[in-house]
């Protein structure tokens, strides 16, 4: 169950949706998410009440088309697999949204099934309770 933050400077609502299904199909294809295990928070700034800042850090020149993408997720996937997941974001956010591949910025963060709470108050990836052991 990965949780997916987008952030965005000054994209509408369309550019928020192309870049959130970008994500998620990248998480289906790259690393075997199921496809209704979708969770994300899409925001965009405006420039004035929220921002986004950046340079060219590594030699990477962005612009005001920057992407940051927050991926928080169970650990357990292999540098390959990750990898794989950001060029194939990188890919489909420039077909889905316009979004040059440069200015696609991703991090993901692993922890354990005990940090998990789906609802109810309960932490069900933790052994003996009834939701399915997905490793997303």
């Amino acid at each position: 169950m990965p949780l997916v933050r987008i952030d965005v400077l000054g994209a509408g609502a369309g550019r928020l949706d192309a870049l959130g299904r970008a994500v998620h199909d990248a998480l289906v294809e790259t690393l075997g998410v199921p496809p209704d295990d979708r969770f994300q928070v899409l925001t965009a700034h405006d420039g004035t009440r929220g921002t986004l800042r950046y340079d060219d850090y590594l030699g990477v020149h962005r612009d005001e088309g920057i992407v940051h993408v927050a991926i928080t997720m169970r650990s357990g996937r292999t540098d390959a697999q990750k990898q794989a997941l950001y060029r194939r974001i990188a890919e489909l956010a420039e077909a889905y949204a316009g979004t040059e591949p440069r200015n696609v910025f991703v991090t993901v963060t692993e922890n354990g099934p005990a940090d998990w709470s789906l609802g109810h108050g309960v932490a069900q990836y933790l052994a003996g309770r009834s939701a399915p052991d997905r490793r997303a």
